[in-house]
């Protein structure tokens, strides 16, 4: 499987080079038809310099980005620390290391790569996210959260750690702070929820305590919102996870903006067994 995908960039190129071999073939017997009248004059001809070659290092980082989207992780740290040989603080390869070791569920490696990046560059945002999910899946939720903190200090328009956020505190049982946290995620990206990752920084691993409660809140988020779509999709999840206050969406005032749209009133019509009666909102 390795072999077959390492061949693939040398074809790609094999073909790259032909085609325009060709095109340049064809562009020059197109130009040997042309008379002397038709020809456009060296004034008119434009010139432009051609790209210069990449620099071998240039090369290295490419070849560990490759490996890394091919999810040979491995393979790419060993490729990712023959840079850092020569540049121990370069944050960006630092980064992509820890998050590489991440990958391999190597928390501690993962943690020491950040905590290098963040020293050497002490205004990036990705390794202090990304160290808050280290702490996150050790189950650290207080240290996640001052992290994602500290990372939205150094740049305040990422989704991805406003999202982590509000995980982070839910999991705290600070679920006011954490329905703040996901309408600032959700402000700025509306499909926050639906990704995994994104430029350098890791969206934390989905798993919650009580994933009925936590899809409810979510639901809450959208419908304050006013997307009734995602209101109903995220409803019908912690209906069928068993929450138990899920009729409360009735009554709550969060819900006023959608209550009377029919996707959300299909999800509420037929409620579960489990859910009773019609319940007194949602206190937070």
């Amino acid at each position: 499987m390795r072999c077959s995908a390492l061949f693939a960039l040398p074809v790609v190129l094999c073909i790259v080079t032909a085609a325009r071999a060709q095109d340049s073939s064809a562009q020059q017997d197109k130009a040997s038809q042309t008379t002397p009248d038709s020809a456009a004059s060296p004034n008119q001809a434009s010139s432009k310099p051609a790209a210069p070659p990449m620099t071998p290092r240039q090369v290295a980082e490419m070849r560990a980005d490759i490996l890394m989207a091919r999810k040979e992780f491995s393979d790419a740290i060993k490729s990712y620390d023959q840079i850092l040989v020569t540049e121990p603080r370069n944050s960006a390869v630092l980064n992509k290391v820890g998050v590489a070791y991440q990958q391999l569920y190597d928390l501690n490696h993962a943690g020491r790569y950040y905590k290098r990046a963040m020293k050497a560059d002490k205004s990036f945002a990705s390794p202090v996210n990304n160290l808050g999910t280290v702490e996150f899946e050790m189950k650290h939720y207080g240290r996640a959260i001052g992290l994602y903190k500290k990372a939205l200090v150094f740049q305040t328009d990422l989704p991805t750690v406003y999202s982590n956020l509000g995980y982070a505190y839910f999991e705290n049982k600070e679920f006011p702070e954490a329905m703040k946290s996901f309408g600032k995620a959700l402000s700025l990206d509306p499909d926050i929820l639906s990704r995994h990752a994104g430029y350098g920084s890791i969206v934390q691993q989905r798993t919650t305590t009580d994933p009925g409660l936590f899809y409810f809140f979510v639901a809450k988020t959208y419908a304050s919102a006013g997307d009734a779509e995602r209101t109903a999709h995220y409803l019908k999840l912690a209906r069928d996870q068993g929450y138990k206050n899920f009729l409360s969406a009735q009554t709550d005032p969060a819900f006023a903006k959608v209550i009377k749209d029919p996707r959300v009133r299909e999800v509420l019509v037929v409620p579960p067994s489990y859910a009773g009666t019609v319940q007194k909102p949602v206190t937070n």
